[in-house]
C-alpha cells in the first residue's frame, strides 16, 4: 500500500509565495514521475508540473516561471514553490506519484487527497 499526503495549503495574500509539500510512503521500490495538479471550483483538474526521477521537469505555460517543482528522492517527497500568487490560483492542489512497489511489479499512479490554497486580496 502507498500513501500520498500533501501539506502546506492555507490562506495566502495576493502576491505572496507558498510552498506545498507531498510525501509518498509505504511499499515503495522506486518513485518515477511526480507531479502537481490543481482543481478550482467548477473547473476540471489542471496539470501544473512534472518532475522525473532523474530531475528534469516541465511546466504548464500558465505557471512556468512562477512555480518551481523539486524533489528529494531520499525521502520520496516533492514540493511546489509558488510565487506571486493571484486569486486565480485558488484551488485544491493535488500531488501525483508513479510508484513501483518492487522490480517485478507494474508502476501504479497514486494521488493525494489534496490541499486547499486560497488566495485573497
Amino acid at each position: 500500500q502507498v500513501q500520498v499526503v500533501e501539506s502546506g495549503g492555507g490562506l495566502v495574500t495576493v502576491g505572496e509565495s507558498r510552498r506545498l509539500s507531498c510525501v509518498v510512503s509505504g511499499n515503495i521500490w522506486r518513485v518515477f514521475d511526480m507531479a502537481w495538479y490543481r482543481q478550482a471550483p467548477g473547473k476540471e483538474r489542471e496539470w501544473l508540473a512534472t518532475i522525473r526521477e532523474d530531475g528534469p521537469s516541465n511546466y504548464a505555460p500558465n505557471v512556468k516561471g512562477r512555480f518551481t517543482i523539486f524533489r528529494d528522492n531520499a525521502n520520496n517527497t516533492v514540493s511546489l514553490q509558488m510565487a506571486n500568487l493571484a486569486p486565480e490560483d485558488t484551488a485544491v492542489y493535488y500531488c501525483r506519484a508513479d510508484v513501483r512497489g518492487a522490480p517485478q511489479l507494474a508502476t501504479k499512479t497514486y494521488w493525494g487527497q489534496g490541499t486547499q490554497v486560497t488566495v485573497s486580496s
